[in-house]
């Protein structure tokens, strides 16, 4: 059975329900472009099965398979549907994993936390230091950056800072750099990397993530103790970081705290000589 119509699939946060929407012509017309809602009363990592409610007919059965593949029975009638489904836990929830011998295991908060510390140590995150930044001729709302992050030619790097930050506050200014990442073309000009920055719940006030004093361009960033500096895991290529969505799966817990320290949990950012900060921004999403 033709799939003609594929939607998109999302955990509404906090419910634990899932809201996709799909087109397929081996159901009546009347019902062919439907709403579809499923609800879990657990949260898990692409179960195996669950129930659906159609808006038209209840009780279906729908299977995950592998690549996405999907198989659902509405009433009789059997469709195959692809979606590219993605879904995570909600932070205070366990999820459930099954080990070599297919039995599950559950993987408590502490667990997950120290998984995603790893992949946050695994990111290139670099101090650098802006030689010189201007307005790019193209894009409006991008600055154009030349960036010292330690290698023997600086980086260029785009960033969408215009509304937020005057030209004259970047020149020869000290910052951190997200480095690998696979390079992009912003109108034109290919950025190699990412300036991170705090920013408020409203996105109206953005500030520049600052290294410590005394911190040198090139210098690695990282999570947690003085101490774990050098025990950290080799940074992965960017092609890894793509693969494995490293930066989707940490950036949701990076912020600054009550002190506009930046931090992964409870796990400070940190370079060799003292943590990474806002200006001014608490309680700050960090991307």
């Amino acid at each position: 059975m033709a799939v003609m119509g594929i939607g998109a699939a999302n955990w509404l946060k906090g419910s634990g329900t899932l809201l996709f929407s799909c087109r397929t012509n081996s159901i009546p017309a009347a019902v062919s472009s439907s709403t579809v809602i499923a609800s879990r009363s657990r949260v898990h990592y692409c179960s195996s099965t669950f129930s659906l409610q159609h808006q038209k007919k209840n009780n279906t059965l729908f299977s995950t398979g592998v690549n996405g593949h999907r198989i659902g029975d509405w009433g009789s009638q059997i469709t195959k549907l692809y979606f590219n489904f993605y879904c995570t836990a909600q932070s205070n929830v366990s999820v459930e994993e099954k080990d070599s011998s297919g039995e599950v295991v559950e993987e408590d908060e502490e667990s997950k936390m120290r998984k995603i510390k790893d992949a946050a140590n695994s990111l290139d995150i670099r101090v650098g230091r802006i030689i010189r930044a201007w307005r790019h001729e193209e894009a409006d709302s991008l600055y154009v950056e030349e960036v010292d992050v330690g290698e023997a030619e600086p980086r260029i790097i785009c960033s969408g800072l215009v509304k937020y930050v005057p030209l004259d506050h970047l020149q020869e200014r000290s910052v951190i750099v997200l480095a690998n990442l696979k390079p992009r073309n912003m109108r034109g000009v290919k950025s190699n990397g990412m300036l991170m920055a705090a920013s408020d719940a409203s996105h109206e006030n953005v500030e520049l993530l600052e290294p410590p004093e005394g911190a040198v361009p090139g210098e690695r960033i990282w999570f947690g103790s003085a101490d774990e500096k050098d025990n950290l895991p080799d940074v992965a290529t960017p092609n890894q970081v793509a693969k494995k969505k490293i930066w989707e799966l940490v950036q949701p817990r990076l912020k600054t705290d009550g002190a506009s320290v930046a931090a992964l949990g409870t796990h400070c950012m940190r370079a060799s000589t003292g943590v990474v900060v806002s200006p001014s921004l608490k309680d700050a999403n960090i991307s």
